[in-house]
């Protein structure tokens, strides 16, 4: 019986369809399932048509409703057809007949390329292209490239360019696989690397070492996994299509599927990406798969920094794990929160802003000069950092990465102050969230771990102290610790070798670079907050992590600025822009606005509810709805994604935020540290976006922001 398949780029195309297309795409599945090939090319509904001058007979179209068509790949042999795109009648013919289809011999899977267009921009590259050396791939031989997979059209094609503005101007055209793969090259990767992290990735996802059959269609799809879906029942193709923001998780790629379900590991395991590499989905999954082999009695921690994410988690492990028994041997909290749980006491934690009056008064009774802020930053970075519990292992310990000298004579009235201020938080009761998790994690190591497993998302912001804890609440065994982070959204400031405090994942560690999430153009803008700087990364604080290869596989729009003269400008202007996304078909609950201060979100929610536009600020004890635009702190947003997404008051001023930057007097090296964190903050909210991405400011812009890459409005109508 024939069936119909799902390509990825359709599923991209989900959320902006409206219901009655999606309803017209649930239709012709039916129809798939229940007619024989005949009746389909028979069935006057459907119009299973081939198409005049198509570059490739076995691109065809059918019919979704009265002004709407699909285009399908229908092979000659075998009986599934996949769908590629929904477009209008004009448009899916105009892009069909430009289409051509092909098997890559060597990942097995099925591409789609735009022959037509190739085809015309080729020449007029050859033309003006340098000689072959000073060419953008004049260092890998044909056979290397043909190895890789690359057929000998695009082996052409990939020839005469010279630059990485041109493969991007070539790459939405290209076909998948080899796209891929071209730009694994371009951004410096050797041959050997893309092997290994891009064509053995995909061959892995293959069952089949038999020579490839060119005309063997039904097989290579099969074969192409992580971008075909095969709809197994009605069900699963409704929840597709009634969640169409989440479809993209279908596509469980082969190298994530490999890290989340591998049967065991010998001890911690760790997986860091990017922002949409899909870090958190692979926490969830690696959830799933803990569970399947829980015993009797194990439980598992699921973790993470802050609240807004655990509700995240929460309703993410909701939607992959039906049974709720099964669920409810998962505690998700964050690592504050259990560290609470452990020692249950009646001990408040010391709020951040009662925290400088009690350094002050600490350091007066000590006879300390220290300023609040150094005492506190010592306290944190060197003493708990460090697990310090006396003056004698204060006074020998290393300084790493403090920029303020501070000679061993010096040292007496600084734990003095530090002394006199947990002195005094204990008889008042009070203790700081760190101090909680320190006091906590010697708990267990007495009295033995809590769980069989601990899985940890968003793991780059965690202390030494929160690690120790973590580290205690599982005993060392295999599956113990799993780790999802991303040393680019660290905006905590709190580095730290996992080494250094018992968690080796040396042999474990898996990294991801495709972003699933956000746009190209819209990555390519966010990534030029943070490029060329480097960043510590998790395992060992001596190797450094880069975005070379980050790379998006979707294409859309660039990213919006608008200038402001005023904030009330500004907030016109962005009420606007979130009208035009809802007049676009995007759901309210698929919008986020977001700003550095909580009182600019109170602004923005009050001037959306007064427009009539439903907006509801993140709590982390209410869940996020699809039937309000979602309005949070950059800080909040951390680990949440949507359709579109706004970030205002990006001012000089505000990004940086001067009272979040330590001063150099105080502590050079803190102080570059800090300009980092609001830099990965930024970056952080820019980068939950999918579709749509609009930056405003009122008066001087973030000295933070690119000046290139998309245009800015000053003070005109949203486009």
């Amino acid at each position: 019986m024939p069936r119909l398949a799902f390509d990825i780029a359709f599923c991209a195309q989900l959320p902006k369809l409206q219901g009655t297309v999606r309803k017209g795409v649930f239709d012709a599945w039916e129809k798939f399932e229940r007619l024989t090939l005949d009746q389909l090319f028979k069935d006057p509904g459907l119009k299973l048509e081939s198409l005049k001058n198509a570059r490739d007979p076995h691109i065809r179209t059918i019919r979704i409703d009265r002004g709407t068509r699909a285009v399908v790949l229908a092979p000659d042999s075998g009986d599934t057809y996949v769908l590629l795109r929904v477009l209008p009648h004009d448009e899916a013919n105009s892009w069909a007949v430009k289409q051509k289809a092909s098997i890559n011999t060597v990942t097995r899977a099925v591409e789609i390329r735009d022959i037509a267009v190739l085809e015309e921009l080729t020449p007029a590259y050859e033309r003006i292209a340098p000689a072959p050396e000073q060419r953008l791939f004049a260092r890998f031989s044909d056979g290397d490239l043909s190895a890789l997979g690359i057929d000998g059209t695009t082996l052409r094609q990939a020839r005469v360019l010279t630059s990485l503005e041109q493969l991007d101007a070539f790459a939405p055209f290209f076909p998948q696989d080899q796209r891929e793969v071209l730009e694994y090259l371009a951004a410096g990767f050797a041959v050997e690397d893309v092997w290994r992290e891009v064509v053995a990735v995909n061959l892995a996802a293959t069952d089949s070492t038999e020579p490839v059959n060119p005309a063997d269609y039904e097989t290579a799809i099969r074969h192409t996994r992580t971008r075909i879906a095969l709809v197994t029942g009605s069900d699963e193709l409704r929840e597709i299509l009634d969640k169409p923001f989440a479809a993209w998780r279908v596509f469980l790629h082969p190298s994530q599927h490999r890290v989340a379900y591998r049967p065991s590991y010998s001890g911690p395991a760790q997986v860091t990406g990017g922002p949409g590499t899909g870090k958190t989905v692979v926490a969830l999954h690696r959830v799933r798969h803990l569970l399947g082999h829980l015993r009797d009695g194990d439980r598992i921690l699921l973790t993470t920094y802050t609240n807004a994410l655990v509700a995240a988690l929460r309703a993410g492990l909701a939607e992959l794990v039906d049974d709720e028994t099964l669920r409810d041997r998962v505690d998700i909290m964050t690592v504050d929160a259990f560290a609470g749980r452990v020692l249950s006491t009646s001990r408040r934690p010391l709020r951040a802003d009662e925290e400088p009056a009690r350094w002050q008064q600490a350091a007066r009774a000590a006879g300390s000069t220290g300023s609040p802020q150094f005492l506190a930053q010592e306290y944190k970075h060197v003493v708990l950092a460090q697990n310090l519990r006396t003056y004698e292992q204060y006074e020998t310990a290393e300084r790493k990465g403090r920029g303020s000298a501070l000679p061993v004579a010096a040292r007496p009235p600084v734990w003095g102050a530090i002394e006199e201020f947990t002195t005094r938080l204990a008889s008042d009761g009070l203790r700081t969230y760190l101090e909680t998790c320190s006091e906590a994690a010697d708990l267990l190591e007495r009295t033995g771990p809590r769980y069989r497993h601990v899985v940890i998302d968003e793991a780059q912001d965690l202390h030494p102290a929160q690690w120790r804890l973590l580290r205690a609440a599982v005993p060392m065994r295999p599956d113990d610790l799993f780790i999802a982070g991303d040393p680019h959204q660290r905006i905590y400031d709190s580095k730290v070798s996992l080494k250094a405090v018992g968690i080796k994942v040396a042999g474990r560690s898996t990294k991801m670079r495709k972003n699933y999430r956000s746009t190209h153009e819209i990555l390519s803008w966010s990534t030029a907050l943070l490029v060329g700087r480097p960043f510590a990364e998790l395992e060992d604080d001596a190797r450094h992590e880069t975005l070379l290869g980050y790379r998006s596989a979707l294409h859309g729009s660039g990213p919006e600025m608008h200038a402001a003269s005023s904030l009330e400008a500004e907030l016109t202007a962005l009420v606007a822009r979130v009208r035009s996304w809802l007049e676009d078909g995007v759901s309210p609950g698929d919008i986020g606005v977001s700003a550095r201060f909580k009182r600019t979100c109170d602004r923005v929610a009050e001037r959306l509810s007064a427009a009539g536009i439903p907006a509801q600020r993140l709590r982390a004890d209410r869940p996020t709805t699809v039937d309000a635009v979602n309005v949070g702190t950059m800080h909040s947003f951390k680990g949440l994604e949507y359709r579109c997404v706004a970030v205002a008051g990006v001012h000089d001023g505000a990004v940086p935020f001067p009272k979040a930057v330590t001063p150099v007097d105080v502590d050079r090296l803190q102080h570059e540290a800090d300009l980092l964190a609001e830099r990965c903050l930024l970056f952080v909210a820019c980068t939950r976006a999918r579709d749509g991405l609009y930056v405003s400011w009122a008066g001087e812009p973030s000295p933070f922001l690119p000046q290139q890459g998309c245009e800015v409005e000053e003070n005109g109508a949203v486009p």
